[in-house]
């Protein structure tokens, strides 16, 4: 028998951005409206801070993506 499944693991992506770090582009597809945007601080009291900026965007594609930058890493990440 297993563990539980992680639901809603976050896996790389390619994301193009702004100049202000907005998302214009993700994994080749333009983005036609960002939904919002919200940034997340944790761990701060640890060896391993949780320094994260969320977008929710609507791709060309008709896609609802939420991404996010590690600000720690500087990677990008797709959450759903």
């Amino acid at each position: 028998m297993s563990g539980p499944r992680r639901l809603s693991v976050p896996r790389r992506v390619t994301v193009v951005a702004n100049e202000e770090g907005r998302p214009a582009e993700v994994d080749g597809t333009s983005i036609d409206a960002v939904r919002e945007s919200w940034l997340v601080e944790d761990r701060w009291w640890t060896d391993r801070p949780l320094h994260r900026r969320y977008w929710e965007v609507v791709t060309t594609a008709g896609r609802d993506e939420v991404v996010f930058h590690d600000l720690v890493s500087g990677r990008w990440w797709r959450q759903r």
